[in-house]
């Protein structure tokens, strides 16, 4: 074969090379123009179908896939907004609700012993007392909504400090020591004697174990016990309160900490609640880079648990 045949043969293998090159550069091109075209075409559809469904492509192209797997990830957190908003949605309306319930039956108790003094014509120290009360009742009320709007709204000035929680912790049950002796409680308290140190707001701190302790008194006062327990690890600090009295069922202990939740039977006179005390605990928990736990098994032991985090001495 001469020089001439192999040159024209190797040329030629070449150019048909070449052409099956363009020609895969083509398929793939345009091939990746279509499978980017159907994912478009997939989201646009989801978009304004508003559906949870996902996109699906079918390739071996490693770049496509990886791009329908980032899409899917912001679709599945587009899904969760939507799962939250509507959550938020139905809990502000069950709160408009609740607001008008805790706020009209007040109002009319003391519209109806007005109304009776009226027509009596007389001032009775007794319903003056009541009116008085019923109208604390209400200015409390809405002075919790308002505390519960602006840290929910993040517009409360909460300066973190160097905090001596075993001093915050004795303060909180001596003030309601007068109350827990008239009440005939059992008190259990176990303050370690080295001093716990946290990074929190003093003020922050009083409420939550106030809005506790009142709870645990209030709807725990059966089993005639309160505990505070404070305890630490190595990178947090944790406050127990604890009572025996009738606790919280199984059902209900992943909502307490919601807005306006109240069970059945702690709209009663003889226990009043409006269901926002432990959510402004929890959010200021929260806000302070800790939070609360509950764990409760009715009239044995239900314990509220405040974690801080640990500063070092």
């Amino acid at each position: 074969m001469s020089n001439a045949t192999i040159i024209f043969l190797l040329t030629l293998c070449i150019m048909i090379l070449i052409c099956i090159i363009v020609y895969q550069q083509f398929v793939f091109h345009n091939g990746t123009k279509a499978k980017i075209h159907e994912i478009s075409s997939k989201l646009k559809e989801l978009l304004d179908t508003d559906s949870d469904e996902k996109v699906t492509v079918f390739t071996d192209n490693k770049a496509l896939i990886e791009l329908a797997t980032q899409i899917n990830r912001m679709l599945e957190d587009r899904q969760k907004v939507k799962v939250e908003y509507r959550r938020a949605e139905m809990a502000s309306k069950k709160m408009l609700s609740n607001i008008s319930h805790d706020i009209k039956t007040p109002m009319t108790v003391i519209l109806g012993y007005l109304e009776i003094m009226r027509l009596n014509g007389t001032q009775s120290n007794e319903m003056l007392q009541k009116v008085e009360n019923t109208a604390q009742r209400v200015m409390g009320l809405i002075t919790q909504f308002f505390t519960l709007a602006k840290l929910e709204a993040g517009d409360t000035d909460m300066p973190l400090e160097r905090l001596n929680v075993n001093e915050a912790c004795r303060e909180n049950i001596l003030d309601f020591y007068e109350l827990l002796s008239q009440k005939n409680f059992e008190v259990e308290i176990n303050i370690p004697d080295h001093v716990l140190y946290a990074n929190a707001n003093k003020d922050a701190l009083q409420r939550i174990m106030f809005n506790l302790i009142s709870n645990a008194i209030r709807y725990g006062g059966d089993g005639k016990y309160l505990g505070m327990f404070l305890r630490a690890d190595q990178a947090h600090i944790y406050i127990d309160i604890v009572d025996r009295g009738r606790g919280i069922e199984k059902e209900f202990a992943a909502s307490v900490f919601d807005r306006l939740f109240t069970m059945e039977d702690s709209r009663n006179s003889a226990m009043q609640g409006n269901g926002l005390g432990l959510t402004i605990a929890k959010n200021l928990a929260l806000q302070l880079g800790g939070d609360i736990t509950l764990e409760s098994h009715p009239h044995q032991k239900t314990v509220f648990t405040i974690t801080l985090k640990k500063m070092a001495y």
